[in-house]
């Protein structure tokens, strides 16, 4: 490796006691950000971004012994034409380490940044890969125009043909980033919000586990794992239930017998309702008359809970409940019709 590849001169000049400070400044900052700003983040947040953190300082351990190693060979004599040759290629492997440790400081000074307006939730890691990606490209540019001294605007100009039929191929791939970043700065959704998408007559449920390039990952009620195009996604109808958007109303409904005393089994209903610890108290559970007809009457119980995903297991607690308080009080509701019609013989 010798002048021919690479622009030694400027890259002994980045490799200076000055770079290497701003760069252990930066570390730095992102560990006081932590400290500081992020204290009442949830018990995973506080793993994950410590996690990142003690990876943050094996990098920059190993940045720190190639530094001194390239600073003390730099200030020794170049009698050994060993040393001499071995130079240039431990000051690019410095440059390069300097480079991966300055892109994961600033991605995770960009986590922590949307960790704080986010501590709910998570943080997608859609907008958190697409900055480093940025990042890494630019710099990459820099890199070719200045270490190796080779010009990317002409390079650029003259691929025109090659970038459209690039961006022909990866339309699809273009067209999920692209809605995914719109839906993020749109706010549509967060990490753990419980989502009912209606695409034509189809319905899907789940809660949003992670925000990706090219899909969005759901978990169904099932525990079934659901991912879906950021492309189709953002073409959809989404219903957000998270519990940051208010209360989440649920009905049952009871059938009784005509002869029922419906005052008293609507408060039972209610009664029922009031037990559950789901339930919210405010505003209380409330019963009412939905339709009477020739098969008895209907009743329709509604109450809030804050829980989405949990809808069904405090229904059941809710029908259990009622139906074990109105057998107490000698009401049962009425047995189901069955309509059984015969079809004339051809």
């Amino acid at each position: 490796m010798n002048n021919r590849f690479i622009q030694t001169e400027k890259l002994y000049q980045l490799l200076d006691l000055e770079t290497f400070i701003f760069l252990l400044s930066l570390g730095l900052m992102s560990f006081l950000f932590y400290k500081f700003f992020l204290k009442e983040a949830t018990a995973s947040r506080h793993t994950r971004i410590k996690t990142d953190l003690k990876k943050l300082v094996q990098y920059f351990i190993l940045l720190s012994a190639f530094f001194t190693a390239f600073s003390l060979l730099s200030q020794t004599s170049f009698e050994l034409e060993t040393i001499r040759r071995l130079l240039p290629y431990l000051a690019f492997t410095t440059f390069l380490i300097g480079i991966f440790c300055f892109v994961k400081t600033c991605r995770l000074l960009v986590l922590q940044y949307l960790f704080l307006s986010s501590m709910r939730t998570g943080v997608p890691l859609l907008l958190v890969n697409i900055f480093s990606l940025i990042l890494s490209i630019l710099i990459a540019f820099w890199t070719i125009n200045n270490i190796f001294g080779v010009q990317v605007t002409p390079l650029l100009a003259t691929s025109a043909a090659f970038s459209i039929i690039l961006g022909l191929a990866l339309q699809d791939t273009l067209g999920n980033i692209f809605a995914g970043i719109s839906m993020q700065v749109d706010n549509t959704f967060e990490i753990d919000d419980w989502l009912e998408i209606m695409n034509g007559s189809i319905k899907i449920i789940g809660q949003v586990k992670e925000i990706t390039w090219r899909s969005t990952l759901l978990v169904g009620l099932a525990d079934e794992v659901i991912t879906l195009p950021n492309k189709l996604l953002a073409q959809c109808q989404i219903s957000n239930f998270s519990p940051e958007t208010g209360l989440i109303l649920r009905s049952q409904t009871f059938k009784f017998g005509s002869q029922t005393d419906i005052t008293k089994a609507t408060q039972l209903l209610e009664q029922a309702a009031v037990q559950i610890s789901d339930v919210q108290p405010h505003p209380a559970p409330f019963a009412f008359v939905l339709e009477t007809n020739d098969y008895g009457i209907s009743v329709k119980l509604i109450y809030y809970i804050e829980s989405y995903g949990r809808q069904y297991s405090i229904g059941d607690k809710v029908l259990t409940t009622a139906l074990d308080l109105l057998q107490k009080n000698n009401i049962y509701t009425a047995n189901p019709t069955i309509q059984i019609k015969q079809h004339p013989v051809l």
